[in-house]
């Protein structure tokens, strides 16, 4: 699933590092978990990205074309159950693993780690920042665009990455950014910010 981008520097600030080809993006649909969490703010995020989105909320919905997947922060646990329930665990699970790109944001990082869905070699510590840093603003390093925002909201953090993983970014000794082949992870929010590089990132994959 690749665009044809164009980088500029990392110490460029510019919240549009990538020039894309938005007549390519419009020819990507992009499907999205929508169980809980903040999916229509992905969705937005893509569609200005030129991109074309499509919720998931049972095995109808799975059953339309896709080129990607992004699935959401909210309650792990609780979406998991959603996703026995509604059929989709296995279907997403089996389409990942047969190479179909997918973003997990917060939750999304814990649904893909090997004690969940288990298509990603990483190990998540759920709401790792307690209950005072539970939520919290800052900005750091994302391996190979610069300094982004990053928001985290009761956040988890990888405890230990494994073979093919590709650490992304780091806050205070912690891993907060993977990458897995085509598969990509953040503990934080792009999309609760302005910047649209991680989106951008991702479509990229």
């Amino acid at each position: 699933m690749k665009f044809n981008l164009s980088w500029k520097s990392e110490e460029n600030n510019d919240y549009s590092l990538f020039n894309i080809h938005y007549s390519i993006a419009k020819r990507m649909n992009i499907a999205i978990l929508a169980l809980q969490g903040a999916f229509a703010e992905h969705e937005q995020k893509l569609q200005q990205l030129g991109a074309e989105t499509h919720l998931i909320r049972n095995l109808d919905d799975w059953q339309k074309p896709k080129d990607a997947l992004v699935i959401p922060g909210g309650e792990s646990t609780a979406m998991m159950k959603i996703m026995k329930d509604e059929k989709l665990f296995e279907p997403i699970k089996k389409a990942i693993e047969e190479g179909l790109p997918v973003y997990g944001t917060c939750a999304g990082l814990i649904l893909l780690d090997d004690e969940h869905l288990g298509t990603m070699n990483i190990k998540a510590k759920r709401n790792a920042y307690g209950r005072q840093l539970g939520s919290f603003f800052t900005t750091d390093t994302f391996k190979g665009i610069g300094s982004i925002p990053m928001t985290f909201i009761r956040a988890p953090y990888i405890e230990s990455v494994g073979e093919g993983v590709e650490v992304l970014a780091e806050v205070d000794g912690h891993i907060v950014a993977a990458r897995q082949g085509k598969q990509l992870v953040t503990a934080f929010h792009p999309e609760l910010d302005s910047d649209l590089r991680v989106h951008e990132y991702f479509l990229n994959l």
